[in-house]
């Protein structure tokens, strides 16, 4: 039968692994996860473990591990296409017809699978013969024992061009080329593709020789430092994790998943005891890549060697992770020393110091915020400029819609802090103002263009109205300037006319002493207030701590508007290369807007309600207690 990889997933997923095992273990639910004692082995404790999310059981007392065809073919003793047939009849999928071609196809990886397993069995021979000695000296430097040496199957391949054609004459050259053993040249003998070089079995998830990787003995040499085997029937490099078959097993264990740049790297944490480690294979992470670790983990771990280029590997795979990211699932990076690998670290501080920095892992968010902000130097406004538009950037490549939105609050609240930062406090000496009289700061006498802007700026109908109030709200609330001095540095971007008066009341606020809530005088070039009627927070007899509130939302309301508009332009200009996403985007954003036109429209109106509610029965905590309840309803 022609049962392709993709049509055995589409199985696995249409079927719920739980449900399959329920039928003859009992299980109980554990977390995320189910539980029941091993129908493997005789047990009274139970350790065995079926998860839906990642769709497999695992035994931690013996080792016993599968899928639903595993499990089907294991426990229920079914031939492998007697399971796929009873999984595919319940999850409504028809078997595919046998196909020649592919049943040709998948003899010829069968047969490739024997030649790989005859070359490991030569290389692994060569590394305990006299020509190994080079390389079992490069070991024994390295400080990989002979224990690791054999788990991993560390072999050695002579400097012969055509060694390993003689020794495995009984296979086909075609075969030999095809399973990226030999090299084929126009019009010249095929030859061996590693030679000289300290061998490595790479493997399937099931065990099975796929691939070898090679380093290079003799140092000085034009020849590449590292060598893999070339994509073949068997291997796909971009598909690939090194050491997953031996690190997925350790990582149900521990709940982490590390992944470093190179597979000597792996070798030299699993010689100290951290099991759960791999690494890709001379590319940098593929999707297929993170999804293989995530289905091991939510959140692997990227291990970087401390150098430059360790960094660029690093952000290439935040950049490439970025647009994947999908609830509970992202990924930590861990920097090392400069000028360190793994192997170094190991060898210079042992295992605690390595364990301590993966204890001190940066998140993803962090680490990106980090990596861009050390970039280039931002001594100048267009250079910190350029460091929003590069965030911004990222931001927009996160496809799932709430967490692109959290990563562009949390990174533009980042810039903010790091662009605006607080105002020095000024040591302005305070008039006297008689004896029992408190300090009252004024706003300097703004110039006749500032004035003029200001007074065009308040135009703009409701909006324009809940600003003039807001400025005078905090005049009359200083403490809220301060709290809110961050959000207030947004509002004078979005509100340009607005953005002198701003810096003068956060100026004001900073001459306060703290827990002085002294009102700041305004002087006549302001704009004069609203009805002030409409507005509890400018509103005469209202509690403060009720007024502080209500003018805390209507800053915030006014924030959040110019952030809609700049995501609603976003989503139209998609239009034309993702009309159906930024459909999707744009409805989405016009559903929350009409949301927020609506509370705009009734803060005024909410505020007039709540001090009606104040005068009729002159019991502000009753109308404010009665309000709350309203908005939760």
């Amino acid at each position: 039968m022609a049962l392709t990889p993709q049509w055995l997933d589409e199985l696995r997923s249409r079927v719920t692994l739980s449900s399959v095992v329920m039928r003859t273990t009992k299980l109980q639910r554990a977390g995320r996860e189910w539980k029941a004692c091993c129908p493997f082995h005789d047990e009274k404790t139970p350790s065995f473990y079926v998860n839906d999310d990642k769709g497999f059981y695992h035994c931690f007392g013996c080792e016993a591990h599968g899928d639903v065809i595993r499990w089907m073919t294991d426990q229920r003793g079914l031939a492998f296409m007697d399971a796929v047939k009873e999984l595919a009849s319940e999850a409504g999928m028809e078997v595919p017809a046998a196909d020649p071609r592919s049943v040709e196809r998948a003899e010829k990886r069968a047969s490739l699978h024997d030649v790989m397993e005859a070359a490991q069995d030569w290389f692994a021979h060569n590394l305990q013969s006299a020509d190994g000695a080079h390389a079992r000296s490069y070991l024994a430097n390295r400080g990989v024992s002979d224990r690791i040496a054999r788990e991993f199957g560390f072999g050695y391949a002579p400097s012969d061009r055509q060694a390993l054609k003689k020794a495995l004459s009984r296979f086909e050259e075609g075969m030999l080329i095809e399973a990226g053993l030999r090299i084929a040249v126009d019009d010249k003998e095929p030859y061996d593709r590693f030679r000289g070089r300290l061998m490595l079995p790479i493997h399937d998830m099931r065990g099975r020789i796929i691939a070898f990787g090679g380093r290079i003995l003799e140092e000085g040499t034009k020849a590449p430092k590292y060598l893999n085997s070339p994509d073949t029937p068997l291997f796909d490099k971009g598909r690939t994790l090194y050491n997953l078959q031996r690190a997925a097993p350790a990582a149900r264990q521990t709940d982490r998943m590390l992944v470093v740049e190179g597979y000597m790297d792996a070798v030299a944490l699993a010689a100290h005891g951290i099991g759960e480690v791999v690494a890709p294979l001379g590319t940098a992470l593929t999707e297929t890549q993170i999804e293989l670790l995530w289905r091991q983990t939510d959140c692997p771990i990227l291990c970087f060697d401390g150098d430059n280029a360790g960094q660029r590997a690093a952000m290439r795979a935040i950049g490439r992770v970025l647009p994947m990211l999908k609830p509970a699932h992202s990924l930590a990076i861990v920097r090392l020393p400069p000028g360190q690998d793994p192997d170094d670290l190991l060898k210079a501080k042992g295992r605690e110091a390595m364990e301590r920095i993966i204890a001190e892992r940066t998140p993803l968010l962090e680490a990106l915020w980090q990596f861009e902000r050390e970039a280039t130097p931002l001594d100048t406004p267009e250079a910190k400029a350029g460091l929003k538009a590069r965030l911004l950037e990222h931001t927009d490549t996160i496809e799932h819609p709430d967490i692109r939105s959290l990563y562009r609050r949390e990174l533009l609240e980042r810039y903010g802090a790091f662009a605006f930062p607080p105002r020095e406090r000024k040591a302005w000496s305070k008039p006297s103002g008689g004896k029992g009289k408190p300090f009252v700061p004024s706003l300097p006498t703004l110039s006749e263009n500032a004035r003029q802007r200001l007074t065009r700026g308040t135009s703009g109908g409701m909006r324009g109205e809940l600003l003039d109030a807001v400025m005078h709200g905090l005049a009359r609330y200083p403490r809220t300037i301060l709290a809110r001095e961050e959000e207030l540095t947004r509002l004078a971007d979005y509100a340009p006319a607005y953005a002198r008066v701003i810096d003068l009341l956060i100026e004001a606020a900073e001459t306060l002493e703290p827990g002085e809530f002294s009102p700041i005088s305004l002087t006549k070039d302001i704009p004069a207030p609203p009805d002030k009627t409409r507005f509890t927070f400018l509103r005469e007899g209202t509690d403060p701590d009720s007024a502080a509130e209500d003018l805390a939302e209507a800053v915030s309301l006014l924030v959040e508007r110019p952030a809609l508009e700049a995501a609603l332009a976003a989503a139209t200009e998609r239009f034309e290369t993702d009309p159906e996403g930024a459909f999707a985007e744009q409805q989405r954003l016009l559903k929350r807007k009409l949301e927020f036109e609506s509370r705009l429209g009734q803060i005024a109106s909410k505020r007039a309600a709540r001090a009606a509610s104040i005068d009729s029965d002159n019991s502000p905590k009753q109308a404010l207690a009665g309000e709350h309840k309203t908005d939760r309803t």
